[in-house]
Order: structure tokens, then C-alpha cells, then sequence
């Protein structure tokens, strides 16, 4: 439930700290990155508590988290792709009490 949590209030402390202006429609781009999880849709079993989700899922994996980073050059995607790699990031801390750690 924590980890839910945190992909809300995470880009919303981002959002109000780089983008103060324009914070809630940031937030509202940053908070949609939520929609890559859909790849856990396809996943045997749908959910798993032990499994990490770095490298396993479609939207997750290395290639796709190079193609995010990727889509930080041309402006009119940068909000979309730190979107998309805070959420890589909050992922990737779920892996760190299961021992994974990046190769």
C-alpha cells in the first residue's frame, strides 16, 4: 500500500518542486506513468508479492527503461519520460529487500 503511495505523492513533490506553475497538470502527466503497469495484466501469476518487477514486465525492462530515458531529449516528451522513470526508480526499490540489485 506504501509503495501505491508513493508513485501518487512522488511525482506530486517533484512536480511542486520543478514546475511550480504548472505543478497539478505535471502531477496529472507524472501520476499517469501508472499506466505502464498495465503490462502486469499479461504476467503468470497477475501478481506476485517476490517478484521483482525490473526486468520481468514488458514496460520494464532494461530496453524499455533506455527507450524512457531516450524520450528525455526532445521537450515535448520530458514530462511523460520523468514520469516514467520515477516510476522505474519506485519500482526498483521494491526490489532492494529481495536482495536484486541492478547488474
Amino acid at each position: 500500500m506504501l509503495h501505491a503511495f508513493l508513485h501518487i505523492t512522488v511525482p506530486g513533490l517533484y512536480a511542486l518542486a520543478f514546475h511550480r506553475p504548472h505543478w497539478r497538470r505535471v502531477w496529472a502527466v507524472l501520476a499517469s506513468a501508472l499506466l505502464l503497469d498495465l503490462d502486469h495484466l499479461w504476467a503468470t501469476p497477475f501478481y506476485d508479492p517476490d517478484r521483482c518487477s525490473i526486468n520481468f514486465h514488458t514496460f520494464h525492462t532494461y530496453w524499455a527503461i533506455g527507450g524512457y530515458v531516450l524520450l528525455l531529449l526532445p521537450a515535448c516528451t520530458r514530462i511523460w519520460a520523468v514520469g516514467f522513470l520515477l516510476h522505474m526508480v519506485l519500482d526498483y526499490t521494491e526490489c532492494w529487500p529481495r536482495g536484486i540489485y541492478l547488474p
